[in-house]
């Protein structure tokens, strides 16, 4: 005898279907949306992160800017025979590490010049010094 199948029965049989693949795929698809939803760093956190980043870059490329602009450095960098424009336009060329250790040091010789600690020759070496290292860094 042949088992006849009827269309009722095959609809049972793709409603059964249906529903057991929709109800075992539920928690997975819960789970990946879960997940997707706590990520470890928020996308708002995120953007502040890289804002922060943007900024202290360029805060750092602006103190090594003002720094290597004082008549001063720019009379160190020409007796040299260096280009000043040069020098400027290579600063935002270096990395945020080189960026962050070059102005730290500027900004530390700016203040110990003004407190007297550093005498005009002290502070024209370290001129010619961060101009080497900046356009050694940008060479390489």
């Amino acid at each position: 005898m042949q088992s006849r199948r009827t269309p009722s029965f095959i609809l049972r049989t793709l409603t059964a279907t249906t529903l057991f693949t929709v109800l075992a795929a539920a928690p997975a698809l819960r789970a990946q949306q879960a997940s997707s939803d706590d990520h470890l760093v928020s996308p708002s956190q995120l953007q502040q992160q890289v804002q922060a980043a943007s900024a202290a870059r360029q805060a750092n490329i602006d103190s090594l800017t003002h720094f290597l602009s004082t008549p001063t450095a720019e009379k160190a960098m020409r007796d040299a025979k260096i280009d000043p424009a040069q020098v400027k336009t290579a600063i935002p060329t270096l990395s945020d590490q080189e960026l962050a250790s070059l102005s730290q040091r500027a900004t530390q010789a700016q203040h110990d010049f003004a407190a007297g600690a550093l005498s005009n020759q002290t502070l024209l070496i370290i001129i010619l010094v961060l101009v080497a290292v900046i356009l050694i860094a940008v060479i390489h």
